[in-house]
């Protein structure tokens, strides 16, 4: 792929296609930023607070299952009834959870909004192979990375204004529309998406794509710790895991082999290094550094614009046109970033090292995440962009629900002591660097077959 003058997306027969995948997707962020914000407030309201992690863990279990089932549909069909029925699916959850009058409705429609939002999601992966020319594909992938700074930045407080003014459940009463709209936009992309009759042989069953969703429910909710048995069904579902995604991706992938498996791998392993020391940044600040919330919370702010920035570069430089190379500079500089924000641990460095650090690992996740993405299309065939698309999304929520759990138990045993932050730190670099070691594995995209 080369990096060539700016494309016309937002005019001309592009205009409608780039509109819609950014106000979905915009959607699909605002209501994970605005969920976690409003919860303590459902949780209080309905005296379920023991149900909290399941609010969180169940719409990733379902969207497991529903990715799954979307490649294959995809591959067969084209994207169009996958977005449809996605879109579909999650605004019907998101009226099931306004109306909840209890915590058991509103948990199913959580399940049912991750349902419809793995279904769409892979949907929109296929449609920018579809819609777009080979060339424009990185810029496109910025577009949908630029969909998640806004909601970023004013979805917590827009959700919490709502929730203050109106009732929390009109932060989700008021999302189908905008909703409907983008999916509208979309139609006429869905039109240039043909079905087709060749199902690939290799589509995994989906007996293993319903073990690997429950898995991950299970990891979920024993991360919480607040269950009896808890470190058995911990051990027990992160086996599961290791035994069913295996069977969802390419062979090869949980051993870095070269090509497509190693894309995924490398793009798994950055999202769960970055996601596994984010978390504690601003708990790192508030302890050692005597920042107050709101203050340490400007860190994700400045990552978020930085995962941007290097989306865009990714885009745009020259310099960079290969996608290959892109990401083995973005899995480096995840790994440096995170080192370098390791030192929010030391009250004696000034956080402005720590904060200069963690711009560099969103800078690297930018490069990652949108390059993978290219490199993807790339590899795939028509007939299986549905089914490999959905094999990326699955790994990465794999990495990241056995990382994010295992490291809060980790942590938790640590009574947030020292050494348990720089654990944390410290996984998440090695993991970062096994991120590298897959990149190097990647063809470059001048010798791709």
């Amino acid at each position: 792929m080369t990096v060539g003058s700016a494309p016309p997306l937002w005019s001309g027969r592009f205009r409608a296609t780039t509109v819609g995948l950014y106000f979905l997707s915009a959607l699909f962020a605002f209501e994970s930023f605005a969920v976690a914000t409003v919860m303590p407030v459902v949780g209080h309201e309905f005296g379920a607070l023991s149900s909290y992690a399941l609010a969180f863990a169940a719409p990733i279990a379902t969207s497991v299952f529903a990715i799954c089932v979307a490649g294959v549909w995809i591959d067969r069909a084209g994207p169009g009834p996958a977005l449809y029925s996605g879109v579909a699916v999650f605004a019907a959850g998101l009226i099931g959870v306004a109306a909840a009058p209890g915590i058991d409705v509103f948990l199913a429609g959580r399940a049912v909004q991750g349902f419809g939002s793995g279904l769409a999601g892979v949907a929109l992966y296929v449609l920018v192979a579809v819609a777009y020319p080979e060339t424009f594909r990185a810029r496109v992938f910025t577009v949908l990375t630029s969909a998640w700074v806004l909601p970023a930045l004013i979805g917590p407080p827009v959700a919490g204004g709502l929730a203050d003014a109106v009732g929390w459940r009109w932060v989700f009463a008021i999302a189908p529309l905008p909703a409907v709209v983008a999916a509208v936009a979309l139609t006429p992309a869905r039109r240039r998406a043909p079905p087709s009759d060749d199902l690939p042989r290799t589509a995994p069953p989906l007996r293993w794509a319903a073990a690997a969703a429950v898995a991950v429910l299970a990891v979920g909710v024993a991360g919480q710790r607040e269950v009896a048995g808890w470190p058995l069904l911990l051990a027990v579902a992160v086996a599961g895991v290791c035994w069913s995604v295996p069977r969802l991706v390419p062979i090869g992938t949980w051993r870095f082999a070269a090509g497509l498996p190693a894309v995924l791998s490398a793009r798994s392993l950055t999202g769960a290094a970055f996601f596994g020391a984010e978390v504690y940044v601003p708990l790192a600040l508030v302890q050692f550094h005597g920042f107050t919330p709101a203050h340490a919370g400007m860190f994700l702010t400045v990552s978020a614009l930085a995962w941007f920035a290097g989306s865009w570069i990714a885009a745009h430089v020259s310099a960079l046109s290969d996608a290959a190379v892109r990401v083995r500079w973005g899995t480096a500089a995840v790994a440096v970033g995170i080192g370098a924000s390791a030192t929010v641990l030391r009250p004696e460095v000034w956080p402005a090292v720590a904060l200069v650090g963690w711009s560099v690992a969103g800078l690297g996740i930018g490069m990652v995440f949108s390059s993978a993405s290219v490199l993807l299309l790339d590899y795939s065939p028509p007939e299986r962009t549905g089914t490999n698309s959905a094999a990326m999304q699955v790994n990465d929520a794999a990495a990241q629900s056995v990382w994010l759990c295992s490291g809060t138990v980790l942590f938790a045993a640590s009574a947030a002591a020292t050494w348990g932050f720089a654990a944390m730190f410290a996984g998440a670099a090695v993991v970062a660097a096994g991120a590298y070691a897959a990149a190097t594995r990647i063809t470059a995209s001048s010798s791709m077959p």
